[in-house]
């Protein structure tokens, strides 16, 4: 049976989400605040969490970051303000979608559905290990290393890096990467694609690696280039 984590510190919001989820055949659990949610995401293994923005003690943004520091699991936010700088801070602090109230409760559960979705897909794939110089990608661990020193990767971020890499010098669009990571079914748009590479640049360049980078292409998207 798969879990789910609903942390919101509106007690209607739980109670409607949590009958849907356990429609859906899901486990649930429930939390009221941050320090609560985040100690449930430490003590407990979940499928996926769906996570407000604003709540006491420590805000959503916040127990995303934290959460992110140790693990990828699926996170959707939720919050009562639909304003870009929001959408982004969330997806910059790792979240993979994000959801502005009101909201459907049956949305909800389809874009959980969604992300579930797409986990089994990318579960079901054979791993590989990809080298160019320095850089080593290990897909079936997701471990990155240059310079044999691990880069701390989101599973998205290593997806994104794997997909550039082993197409060096291929532009990718932005709608090709959010249609082949994401999946045709995903909700969100091309900001989602921006923002992960955004953590994914600042992360590599924590190594140098003067013979590749991530590069822009303004007006188009993303490549692997090699520096000749």
């Amino acid at each position: 049976m798969p879990s789910i984590l609903i942390a919101d510190d509106n007690r209607q919001i739980v109670s409607i989400l949590t009958e849907y989820a356990k429609k859906e055949g899901f486990a649930v659990t429930v939390a009221y605040d941050g320090s609560e949610a985040l100690q449930k995401a430490f003590d407990i293994e979940f499928d996926i969490i769906l996570l407000d923005v604003m709540m006491p003690h420590i805000d959503g943004f916040e127990v995303c970051r934290e959460i992110r520091k140790n693990s990828n699991i699926p996170i959707i936010m939720i919050t009562a303000h639909g304003e870009d700088f929001e959408r982004i801070m969330g997806l910059d602090n790792g979240a993979d979608d994000y959801i502005v109230k009101p909201f459907s409760p049956a949305e909800v559960m389809a874009r959980v559905r969604a992300i579930l979705r797409r986990i089994a897909r990318d579960d079901n794939v054979v791993a590989q290990v990809f080298t160019f110089g320095d850089l080593k990608i290990n897909l079936d661990e997701y471990i990155t290393q240059i310079c044999n020193t691990t880069i701390r990767l989101t599973k998205k971020e290593t997806e994104i890096l794997w997909t550039l890499a082993n197409n060096k010098n291929k532009v990718y669009s932005r709608e090709n990467l959010l249609n082949s990571l994401w999946g045709y079914d995903y909700f969100g748009d091309t900001r989602t694609v921006d923002s992960h590479i955004k953590r994914l640049r600042t992360k590599l360049d924590e190594v140098p690696h003067p013979d590749w980078e991530i590069k822009t292409i303004w007006g188009v998207g993303y490549k692997f280039e090699v520096m000749t």
